[in-house]
């Protein structure tokens, strides 16, 4: 409690260089709204996902949840930046790849999808080009956290944000986690407010609703569909044999996270398992082998028969490559998804589907 206090107090000391970040985003967005500098259009479906503020809004489920829904349907291909990656330039995933060649949101996407393009390139505007020319069947692209990106004009943007941590209520970095004006959500065709209680009531539905309305002058943008969601954990597996084991009351949990927002997680330990232990690392962790021996003391210090460790796809994805270390140790893997709320899930999916059909007809 005491060290909450004292980061909080610390980035309000901060201000200052809040209010010149603010300056400068609202610089270079005129500069783009304005169109003095270009932002460049690409002759097929491009669909954003993003956000306004760093951290965890629940990005990467929400690109699986696309991908899921449209590769049986189209060619589709994602492209990430490869945040914290290694290396640089465009970067297409293989079965050589590792996260530290292409990050680690991108390859957890490639394990899941192997059979989808998956790449990375922290200029995208070069970066499409390259993915056509070694994909040149791709029919659509799904741009991971590009919204900040404007030197691309995707055709469909899908906006996140936390319900517990509105972009309305925020402020700007270092001061608050904005790293986008709060109007930029004029750009969104679609905002999406993640990770809301599972019984979230229609009348609170409408006050966030008319809240980030009130951004617009009181008004909602005509063009903008708003849907809200709550997040829906799968079963645990192996990270290596990928066999199950579900959680339940009697289990003693070592959660290992390198996340940036891991109190949903927690809130879901506390209702199913007797206890559970936290090792929490930064974002983006690189996991070292001194980690994992750090793991493995604090698991055998845990005096439970009935025990396991739990971690996020986006960690084992970094802790995979401890291939002889893990194969025996009950090291599992927890999935998360969207599961949309008020049965507005087949409405989210028809705006996706008829994005891409009406921009086909158009081609």
């Amino acid at each position: 409690m005491f060290s909450n206090f004292f980061l909080k107090s610390f980035r309000i000391l901060l201000l200052p260089f809040a209010l010149l970040f603010w300056l400068g985003i609202g610089i270079r967005n005129w500069l783009y709204d304005k169109k003095i500098f270009d932002s460049a259009s690409f002759g097929l479906p491009l669909i954003c996902v993003g956000n306004l503020s760093v951290g965890g809004t629940g990005k990467s489920p929400m690109v699986e949840y696309l991908v899921m829904h449209l590769k049986d349907k189209f060619n589709v291909a994602t492209l990430s930046r490869g945040y914290k990656r290694k290396t640089k330039g465009y970067a297409l995933a293989s079965e050589n790849t590792d996260a530290l060649e292409i990050g680690d949101e991108p390859m957890q996407f490639y394990l899941k999808f192997p059979d989808v393009p998956i790449a990375v390139g922290e200029k995208r505007i070069e970066a499409i080009p390259q993915l056509l020319h070694d994909k040149p069947q791709t029919e659509v692209i799904i741009l991971d956290d590009a919204f900040q990106h404007r030197a691309i004009k995707a055709g469909l943007n899908i906006l996140l944000t936390d319900c517990n941590n509105l972009f309305t209520r925020d402020f700007y970095l270092p001061t608050g986690d904005l790293r986008d004006l709060k109007n930029s959500f004029r750009r969104a065709e679609v905002i999406l407010v993640t990770k809301c209680r599972p019984d979230l009531a229609e009348e609170e539905k409408q006050k966030i609703i008319k809240e980030i309305g009130l951004r617009s002058n009181g008004q909602t943008l005509p063009q903008q569909q708003f849907f809200f969601t709550a997040i829906e954990y799968g079963e645990p597996y192996h990270i290596k044999t990928k066999t199950t084991s579900p959680l339940n009351e009697k289990m003693e949990v070592l959660l290992v996270s390198g996340i940036a927002n891991p109190t949903p997680l927690k809130k879901m330990l506390e209702g199913n398992s007797k206890v559970y232990y936290m090792m929490h690392y930064p974002d983006h962790h690189i996991f070292t082998i001194d980690d994992l021996k750090e793991i493995k003391k604090k698991f055998d210090g845990m005096q439970g028969s009935n025990k396991m460790i739990l971690t996020t796809e986006k960690d084992a994805v970094r802790l995979v490559k401890f291939q002889q270390d893990i194969t025996d140790l009950p090291l599992y893997v927890i999935p998360i998804h969207h599961r949309f709320l008020f049965g507005e899930g087949d409405q989210f999916d028809e705006i996706i589907f008829n994005f891409i059909k009406k921009f086909k007809k158009q081609d």
